[in-house]
């Protein structure tokens, strides 16, 4: 283990995959609250950068790591983690999120920790109504889109949690059901992810890019990883139980995305796009799978009432403003001294394509 400045008395937080994307906003958010005395960041690879009051350990949860005594006297734990990639192996996604994730459900009530606080996602819930106009709240099914890797998953730890809070109701379980989360620093990461190699930063500056797609379907919600963080900090540190939708204001369009990028909005038709990024996925020129792509097209406007009524959250940034700040860290390149979120990885762009497209976690 790796100690940093922590605090003094007060609550103890575990933060499992503190590291990444939301979990760095995590750990900014909880730094600041001063009801938290001490916050462990369980990650891989421990970084240099050491946020108040957080300690590290190296932690691979999909390796049977011993779970329990890291856990032991804490009040929360938040759990984060998941692999993405690789993109063309789903079973060992498989190991890390759904068998890794079911060892810290486990550790957290072997451990007698009071409260759970999970990381599920829009990518959980069943395809959205017909009527796109129609906001589904916390009820709506979480049966995902059974093609992908990513939706299967969130759906499949969605029915795990179900018999977890029937066997074990003293822990108090909270479900956070994010849309999709930017912010300038994890412009690098998700260019990795989702881009790849052959994805040039440039190519996002505004006037550049020639044409949008208008796909039918494509319509999603978004938000900044700083209101992220703020509403684990709220579910963490207070008594509420159950899902939260999040998601910040307005929906993202093509007409939003062309006015972020000066460019035109042309329709094209799903079957030609979905073919070309197939071809692209098994040449392993991208990493992002048609599969996905099919579950975004399908994914249901979320209403977030329940989250400003019951925790209390309130999004400080809009969507825009999420989009238009992740979209400038791309074109510059931007990261956090984290391994997830480095601005470079060893052997840069060249390295991502000769280690295979897709496949680096």
């Amino acid at each position: 283990m790796t100690s940093g400045t922590t605090g003094g008395e007060g609550l103890r937080i575990v933060v499992v995959g503190a590291t990444g994307n939301v979990g760095t906003s995590v750990l900014e958010a909880l730094g600041t609250d001063p009801q938290i005395g001490s916050i462990l960041g369980l990650a891989r690879r421990i970084p240099a950068w050491t946020p108040p009051k957080t300690a590290w350990a190296s932690v691979d949860v999909g390796k049977e790591p011993d779970l329990v005594e890291l856990f032991r006297g804490a009040d929360a734990v938040i759990h984060l983690a998941w692999l993405f990639q690789p993109t063309h192996d789903p079973e060992t996604t498989w190991r890390t999120n759904v068998l890794g994730s079911i060892r810290v459900f486990q550790a957290v009530a072997e451990a007698e920790v009071p409260a759970l606080v999970y990381a599920s996602s829009v990518g959980a819930y069943s395809p959205g109504p017909r009527d796109r106009a129609v906001a589904v709240d916390e009820s709506w099914p979480t049966h995902g889109w059974p093609g992908a890797a990513y939706t299967r998953e969130k759906s499949y730890l969605e029915r795990t949690l179900d018999a977890f809070e029937r066997e074990h109701p003293a822990v108090r379980v909270v479900r956070m059901r994010p849309a999709f989360i930017f912010k300038r620093e994890s412009a690098s990461e998700q260019r990795r992810l989702f881009g790849g190699p052959l994805v040039p930063g440039s190519l996002v500056r505004p006037a550049l890019l020639p044409l949008v797609p208008d796909l039918p379907g494509l319509r999603f919600q978004a938000l900044h990883a700083a209101d992220a963080g703020e509403a684990y900090r709220l579910a963490a540190t207070q008594d509420v139980r159950g899902a939260f939708n999040l998601a910040a204001e307005p929906e993202v369009d093509a007409q939003l995305l062309a006015e972020l990028l000066q460019a035109r909005v042309v329709k094209l038709p799903v079957p030609a796009v979905r073919a070309g990024l197939a071809a692209a996925w098994h040449l392993h020129l991208v990493p992002a799978s048609p599969h996905l792509f099919d579950a975004v097209l399908r994914l249901p406007i979320m209403d977030t009432s329940r989250a400003r009524e019951e925790l209390g959250w309130q999004p400080r940034h809009t969507a825009e403003e999420a989009l238009r700040e992740f979209l400038s860290g791309l074109r510059e390149g931007a990261g956090a001294p984290t391994a997830p979120l480095a601005p470079r990885t060893r052997g840069g762009r060249f390295g991502e394509l000769v280690t295979g497209v897709g496949h680096r976690h």
